[in-house]
C-alpha cells in the first residue's frame, strides 16, 4: 500500500497548497482594493482598480470550486475504481488496441461533460458580470463540439500508433513512442495556425495601412521572417485583447486580436510586437521545446518501468489483466496521477517563464521605446481587469508573467538606461 499512501499524501498536499494560495490571493487583493497603487494612480481610476480586484477574486473563488471537482474526478477514477470499470467495459466492447482508444475517448467525454457546467458559468456568468463575454450559447456549444471532434480526429490516430508501439516495439517501446509523440507535437506547431485555428476563428490579412507599415519595418529591423500578419476576430468571444505568434519555420504567423488593435496606438502595437519578437530572438521557444522534449522523454522512460509492475495498477484502483495488454490503462493512469507528483515544481517553471518575459522586455526596449511598452501594458492591465496587487507567494507559484509593479519598474530602469 506504499504507492496508495504516497498518492493520497500528494493529493492532500496539492489541495492544501492550492487552497492556501487561493486564500492568500483573495485576502491580499481584497486588502489592497481600496486604493490604486501609487505608481498607477495617474493611469487607472479607483473604479477600474476595484473592478480588477473583484474580477481576480471571483476567478480565484471559481478556481477553488473547480479544484474540488477535479479532485473528485481524480479519486473517482483511481482509488474508487472508476477507471477500472471503464477499462473493463471498453475491453468488452472492442478488441485489442481499439479498446484502448475507446477507453481514452470515454474518459475524455466524461471529463468534458463534467467540466461543462463550470465552463458555462465562467463564460456566461463570471465573464458577463465583468463585461468581457461576447459569446453566444450557440457558439459556446459549437466550440465544445468542434473540440471533441478535433480531439478524436487528431488524438485517435496518434493514440492508436502509440499503443501499437507499446505493444510491438519491445522493452524500448517508450523511446519510439516518445519520438512519435514529440514529432507529432512539432508537426502540430506547423499545422495549427494554417488548418486548426481557422476552424474556430476568422483570420484576415492585416490591411495595408500605417500600422502594418510600422510592423513590417520592425520585422525587417529584427530580421524576422513570417508567413503573414493576420487579424483574428477575437471580439466574437471576448473583449479581452491579445497578440501571439504561432507556427514554426517559414509557417510562423503573427496574429493580433481585433480587440487589441482597437485599443492600442501604433507605437504601443510596435512595442508589444517587439516584446514577442524578443521571445524568438532569445530562443525562448527553442528552449521550451528542448525542455519539453527532455522532460517527456524522462516520463516515457519512467512509464516504461512502471507498465509491468502490478502494484502500479492495484494500488491506484485498477486490476490489470496479467495475461493481456495494459498499455492504454497504464498510459491513462500515469497521465492522471502524474500532475500531483510534479505540482511542487511549478514555481520553478513560473520563475523561468518570468525570466524570459524580462529578457523579452529588454529586447523590446532596444527596438522600441520602453515608455511605449509601459503604456501598452497599463492599457492591457486596465482593459483585461488584471489585478495590480497579486499576492507575492501566489504570483511566484503560478504567474508566468512578472507582477505589474515589478515589470513596470524593470521597464523604467531600461528606459533610464536608453
Amino acid at each position: 500500500m506504499v504507492l496508495t499512501e504516497v498518492f493520497v499524501l500528494a493529493v492532500l498536499l496539492n489541495i492544501a497548497i492550492r487552497l492556501t494560495l487561493a486564500t492568500r490571493q483573495i485576502r491580499h487583493v481584497a486588502k489592497h482594493r481600496a486604493q490604486v497603487p501609487a505608481e498607477f494612480s495617474q493611469q487607472l481610476t479607483l473604479e477600474e482598480h476595484q473592478k480588477a480586484a473583484d474580477y481576480s477574486i471571483a476567478r480565484t473563488r471559481l478556481g477553488m470550486i473547480n479544484l474540488w471537482v477535479e479532485i473528485a474526478l481524480l479519486l473517482g477514477f483511481t482509488l474508487f475504481g472508476g477507471l477500472n470499470l471503464l477499462n473493463n467495459w471498453a475491453q468488452s466492447v472492442l478488441p485489442g488496441l481499439w479498446a484502448g482508444v475507446l477507453l481514452f475517448a470515454a474518459y475524455g467525454l466524461i471529463g468534458s461533460v463534467i467540466d461543462l457546467p463550470l465552463s458555462y458559468y465562467r463564460q456566461f456568468v463570471l465573464e458577463t458580470r465583468f463585461g468581457f463575454n461576447r459569446m453566444t450559447p450557440g457558439l459556446f456549444f459549437a466550440d465544445w463540439a468542434k473540440g471533441l471532434v478535433l480531439g478524436a480526429a487528431l488524438g485517435g490516430p496518434l493514440l492508436l500508433a502509440v499503443l501499437a508501439l507499446m505493444q510491438a516495439a519491445g522493452d524500448h517501446w517508450w523511446l519510439w513512442a516518445w519520438a512519435l509523440w514529440f514529432g507529432f507535437s512539432l508537426l502540430m506547431m506547423w499545422v495549427f495556425p494554417t488548418f486548426i485555428a481557422p476552424l474556430f476563428n476568422k483570420f484576415t490579412p492585416m490591411p495595408e495601412n500605417a500600422t502594418r507599415e510600422r510592423i513590417v519595418s520592425l520585422l525587417r529591423r529584427c530580421g524576422f521572417d513570417s508567413d503573414g500578419l493576420f487579424v483574428m476576430d477575437g471580439s466574437k468571444r471576448s473583449s479581452h485583447g491579445n497578440a501571439y505568434f504561432s507556427g514554426m519555420g517559414k509557417a510562423k504567423r503573427i496574429v493580433f486580436f481585433d480587440t487589441l488593435l482597437n485599443r492600442l496606438d501604433d507605437n504601443q502595437i510596435e512595442a508589444v510586437l517587439a516584446h514577442e519578437l524578443g521571445h524568438f530572438r532569445k530562443k525562448h521557444v527553442t528552449k521550451h521545446l528542448a525542455f519539453s522534449g527532455v522532460a517527456s522523454l524522462v516520463l516515457f522512460a519512467l512509464l516504461g518501468q512502471l507498465i509491468h509492475a502490478a502494484w502500479f495498477y492495484t494500488e491506484l484502483g485498477v486490476s490489470p489483466n496479467l495475461q493481456g495488454n495494459n498499455q492504454a490503462v497504464a498510459l491513462l493512469l500515469f497521465a492522471l496521477v502524474l500532475p500531483y507528483f510534479t505540482f511542487p515544481f511549478r514555481p520553478l517553471m513560473s520563475w523561468l517563464s518570468r525570466k524570459h518575459e524580462f529578457e523579452a522586455d529588454a529586447f523590446a526596449a532596444g527596438h522600441s521605446k520602453p515608455e511605449y511598452l509601459i503604456t501598452a501594458l497599463v492599457k492591457l492591465y486596465r482593459d483585461n481587469a488584471s489585478t495590480l496587487t497579486p499576492d507575492p507567494v501566489h504570483s511566484a507559484f503560478y504567474d508566468s508573467h512578472p507582477p505589474a509593479s515589478i515589470r513596470i519598474a524593470h521597464l523604467k530602469q531600461l528606459q533610464g538606461a536608453h
